[in-house]
């Protein structure tokens, strides 16, 4: 299994998994990460790359996977991905360069399917 399948099936297992309680608070906060990443002033392939720079800075791998695929789906190019990558650590620091490398991992075999 790729590390794309896997994170994906991973994701929405314990998605599943967590939306299936009845828990109010976990549910409408999903829901305003799902409604925040929707079309409105800013378009949603600005939104994805911001959401991935801000995943950068913070250094959350699973937030850097997500965002790498929805960046993908949004057709940003290899050469857009590396200015994204650029701002995130001129913001974030050297700490991010080992994120940058999974990162780039990541979209070489997203590209690569």
């Amino acid at each position: 299994m790729s590390q794309i399948e896997e994170f994906n099936s991973y994701r929405k297992k314990m998605h599943d998994r967590i939306l299936n309680e009845d828990n109010k608070v976990l549910k409408r906060f999903f829901s305003l990460d799902n409604q925040t990443f929707q079309e409105g002033a800013l378009d949603v392939k600005t939104k994805e790359m911001l959401g991935l720079v801000a995943s950068l800075v913070l250094r959350c791998d699973d937030c850097i996977k997500y965002h790498l695929g929805t960046v993908y789906e949004a057709n940003v190019t290899t050469e857009e991905l590396f200015e994204i990558l650029s701002i995130g650590n001129v913001i974030g620091g050297t700490i991010c360069i080992p994120h940058t490398r999974r990162a780039v991992e990541y979209w070489d075999e997203l590209n690569a399917q």
